[in-house]
């Protein structure tokens, strides 16, 4: 593996102003990138801009809130401005708004949908146009969610965004190979503000923050780590040793790092001249209803007492 070099390297980091969006940052940064900061409220990002300058990195912030295409382009113009260039993109901001679908208003599910999936969508277009002109390629890091892949109970409008996440660095993958754009999306697990909200991993982050290692059975065997544990994908994939990945959703947690599959056939059955609902009722338990597929993320394997 060659070294991981992005010096003279621009990129921009959306909501990233703390937590996995801080850690992308400032791991691009050491690895000699410059860094656009971005979050909603101003005095965290240029603190956390602040915070990279103090290691020895170089970043600006730029707080805007991400969504529309004005915020899109402010984002990538300061790249251009500050830095001359823009050559990585990591689409970072989110916002939560967790009900149950009976209960979850139109202002929860547009205000998830507009952040995540409409703010991907503006920031990468944004991005992507820049760098077609550059002509040097480049790299859109797209953050997707295990909810993205396998749905997740009281997140109908996060879900749906995130598994939008993942379709779209498919398409995008084909729509720009030819100008050596890469397009991935990697599906972080880690100690956050969202995570510490379930309960199997409440104490081990506790104990983390006081001090206390987490377990081999949360690093290894559910790959749940901390935000800088999963930040060693972003610049991996932003630099020229990941330049022929492309079109993949890749996760990373604690000590693991897995590709995740694309939604494929797994099972198969044909009827001559075409199904009719009384013979897909008597095929459908011994064919491709033998086996259904499971949904949700799975409960963490916790150690027995």
């Amino acid at each position: 593996m060659p070294s991981i070099d992005l010096t003279g390297k621009a990129a921009v980091v959306t909501g990233s102003g703390r937590g996995l969006g801080l850690a992308y940052a400032h791991a691009l940064a050491a690895h000699g990138a410059s860094v656009v900061v971005n979050d909603l409220d101003e005095a965290v990002a240029e603190q956390a801009a602040k915070s990279i300058r103090e290691a020895g990195g170089t970043a600006v912030a730029e707080a805007v809130a991400v969504g529309t295409t004005e915020a899109a382009d402010r984002l990538v113009e300061r790249a251009v401005a500050e830095f001359g260039r823009l050559d990585a993109l990591v689409t970072n901001a989110g916002i939560l708004r967790d009900k149950v679908l009976w209960k979850m208003t139109d202002d929860d599910f547009d205000a998830v949908v507009t952040t995540h999936l409409r703010g991907t969508f503006t920031c990468a277009r944004a991005a992507a146009v820049r760098m077609r002109e550059q002509g040097e390629g480049g790299s859109l890091i797209l953050v997707g969610s295990p909810a993205g892949q396998r749905g997740n109970f009281g997140q109908t409008n996060y879900a749906a965004a995130k598994a939008g996440i993942a379709a779209m660095a498919r398409t995008w993958s084909m729509e720009l190979g030819r100008a050596n754009i890469t397009v991935n999306a990697i599906v972080p697990v880690a100690a956050t503000a969202m995570t510490e909200t379930i309960p199997a991993f409440a104490p081990y982050i506790e104990a983390m923050r006081n001090g206390d290692p987490l377990p081999d059975f949360l690093r290894k065997g559910e790959g749940f780590g901390t935000p800088e544990d999963c930040a060693a994908l972003v610049p991996f994939l932003a630099s020229a040793a990941a330049r022929s990945v492309t079109g993949q959703c890749i996760g990373i947690g604690g000590d693991k790092v897995a590709l995740w599959s694309h939604p494929q056939e797994i099972s198969t059955a044909y009827a001559d001249g075409g199904w009719t609902p009384d013979t897909l009722a008597d095929a459908w338990p011994a064919s491709v209803g033998a086996e259904l597929q499971t949904v949700g993320i799975p409960a963490p394997k916790l150690p027995e007492a």
